[in-house]
């Protein structure tokens, strides 16, 4: 298993696996070739969106303006993107 991290100019873009209503949110790891984030928000009126970015963001140490959902906005498989980090400081949060 491992997670595929893409670059772009000053942007990284990679896939995310969600498990919504999860006692704690938290990156736990790599699911195939994504990212397993565990979220204790419900997956009703975007609140799981919502605690994907914010916690992303806090763990990548950027603003919740640089993250964003690209596509899969209704799914629990996302891509995501973050402006102004590497590639390498994704694959440490997977623990890569």
């Amino acid at each position: 298993m491992a997670l595929t991290v893409r670059e772009g100019d000053n942007s990284v873009r990679f896939a995310v696996r969600v498990q919504p209503r999860a006692s704690r949110s938290e990156i736990v790891g790599v699911h195939g070739d994504a990212l397993k984030v565990r979220l204790s928000a419900p997956p009703v009126d975007g609140a799981a969106n919502e605690a994907l970015v914010e916690l992303i963001a806090e763990v990548l140490g950027v603003s919740r303006r640089a993250v964003r959902i690209v596509s899969g906005e209704t799914s629990r498989s996302k891509a995501v993107e973050v402006e102004g980090v590497a590639a390498a400081a994704v694959l440490r949060l997977a623990g890569l």
